[in-house]
């Protein structure tokens, strides 16, 4: 069982960091604040942070570093489109120390279907069918990540619509559900969010910011909620 999937398996709730830079100042801070699982990448603009990462080699470095520091699962978004996940790049993840790779289902080709050593998870937004996701677990997907937020409504409070979206692609799924900060999460949605089933939330530039001190206090705040809930003798 990979480190991924083990995590998500163990633990009622996880709290996963994906971090708005490729820079080991900030991966210190998510792994002083208890992040559980951390995010990277390569190869992909990303809309929330408004940042654009470069090739696989730009990073080669840090991401060993990262590993180097953190025993926790380590995962990464290897591109932002279908002709950019090249084979010979995603066959050195595993060699690397990546433990899952996360990225939209319309961008995975089929070669990253095959056994890479990775907990694989994909991605939806929400122009897809729901129904499609009930065969995630048939491919032997670890988890779901449930990034179905307009772009145009993203860092906006979490609303109960959200909620029910969230509560059907759990009951749907038949894997693992993650929720990415798209909306402005705040530590008070995390008992509805836990509510739902989902099993992980992820924290992103929405919430965390840009900055060590920004990102210390989001991951801060989400972990003591996350660790409460986790009690032995909380009731949902």
């Amino acid at each position: 069982m990979g480190k991924f999937k083990e995590l998500l398996e163990r633990k009622p709730l996880s709290l996963v960091v994906s971090l708005p830079e490729n820079d080991i100042a900030l991966a210190r801070v998510a792994m002083e604040e208890g992040a559980d699982a951390l995010k990277v990448h390569y190869n992909v603009g990303h809309r929330a942070s408004g940042n654009h990462f470069g090739p696989l080699d730009m990073y080669a470095e840090v991401f060993r570093a990262i590993r180097s520091e953190f025993g926790g699962p380590l995962g990464v978004v290897p591109s932002g489109n279908i002709d950019g996940a090249q084979r010979e790049d995603v066959e050195r993840l595993g060699g690397m120390g990546f433990d899952f790779y996360s990225i939209y289902a319309h961008h995975l080709p089929s070669f990253m279907l095959d056994e890479l050593g990775l907990d694989p998870t994909f991605a939806i937004n929400e122009e897809y069918d729901d129904s499609l996701v009930t065969s995630a677990a048939h491919f032997g997907f670890t988890a779901l990540e449930a990034s179905i937020v307009p772009g145009k409504e993203y860092g906006t409070p979490l609303s109960f619509a959200d909620v029910l979206k969230y509560r059907r692609l759990v009951l749907q799924a038949q894997v693992p559900v993650l929720v990415p900060s798209q909306r402005k999460l705040v530590p008070e949605d995390v008992r509805v969010l836990c509510h739902t089933g989902v099993k992980a939330i992820m924290l992103g530039a929405v919430v965390t910011g840009n900055t060590e001190e920004q990102l210390r206090r989001a991951v801060n705040g989400f972990r003591n909620v996350v660790d409460s809930l986790n009690r032995p003798d909380y009731i949902s």
